[in-house]
């Protein structure tokens, strides 16, 4: 009972520590996201979308809105995740937290409430911001709303973790997002519907797992989907699975952490 009680608090403390780290500095955190998808609106939603009409047969505003949550949600969750625990090892902190009793379990889960409460704040943030372009707004599903939200994190933040893991410098924390996270999230259907592509490029964009992810987050808030939804959840609770386990073998082993 001690021993469950230790390892609790373990947690809390360095969740509170991971949330406490972002809200600090709030200004870089949440702020940006909101200013940059207030951008988008402006441009693609208000300026160019209604020269784009309907899409799936909804307003091109309304239709984008879902994406740029998304878009949010996933780059916030990743680079909370990777650039802490990037941090402590730079700071060779890290040693602190691996020869305490706090099981690897516990630091990874730490690590991923931080990212996973940064993309949650950043999500509900664009979309409130979302509400000032498209007041009329209503939300289809909230359960299936919700439950892609906090995967996508948790996702993401593992994603995050892992990138962490192996990285070397404060180049290599940045290369994933540049030149593999943005440009699958912005040929992932954010800004436009796979069925007006022809069906050659339907069918390479099916190869894109940014697709499910954005399509099944805009089933939940708008009811329209290009995949399938089963699938796609599916698919997301089987890799966070699959880098969970991961990450857990590489902490265990040590990678990028002992030298």
């Amino acid at each position: 009972m001690t021993r469950n009680k230790e390892i609790l608090n373990s947690l809390i403390t360095l969740t509170v520590r991971e949330v406490r780290r972002f809200l600090r500095i709030w200004v870089q955190t949440l702020v940006p996201p909101a200013v940059t998808m207030s951008l988008y609106f402006v441009i693609f939603g208000s300026l160019i979308g209604p020269r784009i009409g309907e899409m799936n047969g909804l307003n091109y505003i309304q239709f984008m809105i879902p994406g740029l949550v998304m878009l949010s949600v996933i780059t916030s969750s990743y680079a909370n995740v990777v650039s802490s625990f990037f941090g402590v090892k730079f700071q060779r902190s890290i040693e602190e937290l691996m020869i305490s009793p706090m099981p690897n379990i516990v630091i990874l889960t730490g690590f991923i409430i931080g990212g996973v409460a940064r993309g949650v704040i950043v999500g509900i943030i664009v979309f409130l911001v979302s509400l000032f372009f498209y007041p009329d707004f209503t939300i289809v599903d909230p359960l299936l709303t919700i439950s892609v939200l906090i995967l996508t994190a948790i996702l993401f933040s593992l994603m995050g973790f892992l990138n962490a893991i192996y990285a070397d410098t404060f180049d290599d924390i940045s290369v994933v997002p540049t030149f593999v996270l943005t440009p699958l999230i912005y040929l992932g259907g954010v800004f436009y519907s796979i069925t007006i592509l022809p069906e050659f490029w339907q069918k390479v964009s099916l190869a894109n797992p940014m697709l499910y992810v954005v399509n099944t987050f805009r089933q939940g808030m708008l009811g329209v989907s290009d995949i399938s939804v089963s699938f796609s959840l599916i698919m997301q609770i089987f890799f966070i699975i699959l880098f969970g386990a991961f990450a857990l073998r590489l902490l265990k082993k040590g990678t990028g952490i002992r030298q």
